[in-house]
């Protein structure tokens, strides 16, 4: 696996674990215990990887020819909840 592959899956991990935070603890935090910041910190930082999950993505498919199939599963797996985890499984299994 190349370097271009191998730095979006690390991208990837990061926007995953930064969206499952946005959801499973600064949205609670700010409609629960009525903390707005919480929000805004954890949201800043999971748009920060969200931009460089889709520059890298980029980056990957353009530097290995991938199929516009397999760009739209990255972009459909950036929107869900645990899906660049799925998709980084995907990559080790058909891309290595």
């Amino acid at each position: 696996m190349n370097t271009a592959v191998k730095r979006f899956m690390q991208v990837g991990i990061f926007e995953g674990i930064s969206f499952l935070l946005l959801l499973g603890v600064a949205m609670p935090l700010k409609y629960a215990a009525g903390l707005p910041i919480a929000v805004m910190i954890v949201g800043s930082l999971h748009g920060l990887f969200f931009v460089l999950y889709l520059i890298t993505l980029g980056y990957a498919a353009l530097t290995n020819k991938w199929p516009f199939t397999r760009v739209m599963g990255a972009l459909v797996a950036s929107v869900l909840p645990f899906g660049p985890f799925v998709f980084d499984a995907y990559l080790k299994k058909n891309v290595a």
